[in-house]
């Protein structure tokens, strides 16, 4: 499988279903606390498998509730955020995304400032997350731009296995190499981006 093949690939690659929108920031804040043990720490990295968990600041709203609803429902397989997403309600999650958006950034975890090369390879999945990867025309779509690389190498390897369930991947990842999977990770890690980790609230602990 080319490269090119990969590059259409991943356009649809880490897309959620819509999620709802509505969300109240205030309340998020504290509702978020959880969520910032590990994703307000620059860096933080998971366990097991080992990788860096997702930088969630500049992600949309819809993509952030859709995830939640995900781990939720099984259709993503990670332990401790199904556990995490097991009791919240969608008002819950609503409200925690609100936050997350609007979250200050967190001093050490600025927005990612990556080189801003081109990889012609890759110019088709900006038909779906804009230029670089930065930019999405729709909040159903992931900013994969300045993401870690390695949380993109894991997500793409859940994909390709069938962890993730999602039924416009279930056909098409089968056939992405591990060489493909890594050169696409690489490439949009290194892209300027929006991204970066929220700064945790003041209140968190009290």
């Amino acid at each position: 499988m080319t490269i090119i093949r990969s590059a259409i690939i991943a356009a649809s690659l880490l897309a959620v279903p819509a999620a709802m929108a509505g969300g109240d920031a205030e309340a998020g804040r504290v509702k978020a606390n959880t969520c910032m043990g590990c994703h307000g720490i620059p860096g933080y990295t998971n366990a097991y498998p080992t990788y860096r968990v997702p930088k969630l600041g500049g992600q949309s709203e819809g993509l952030i509730v859709a995830a939640l609803k995900a781990y939720k429902s099984g259709e993503r397989p990670h332990a401790t955020m199904r556990a995490q997403a097991a009791n919240l309600s969608d008002q819950d999650m609503a409200d925690i995304a609100a936050y997350l958006t609007q979250a200050a950034i967190h001093p050490d975890g600025k927005p990612g400032d990556g080189a801003n090369s081109e990889l012609a390879q890759a110019q088709t999945c900006t038909a779906c997350h804009g230029p670089n990867g930065a930019k999405p025309i729709t909040p159903d779509y992931p900013v994969l731009a300045g993401q870690h690389r390695n949380y993109l190498v894991h997500a793409l390897k859940e994909y390709k296995s069938g962890q993730r369930k999602n039924p416009i991947m279930a056909g098409q990842i089968a056939a992405l190499s591990e060489e493909d999977i890594k050169t696409l990770a690489a490439y949009f890690s290194s892209q300027q981006s929006p991204l970066y980790t929220p700064r945790i609230p003041e209140h968190a602990g009290k």
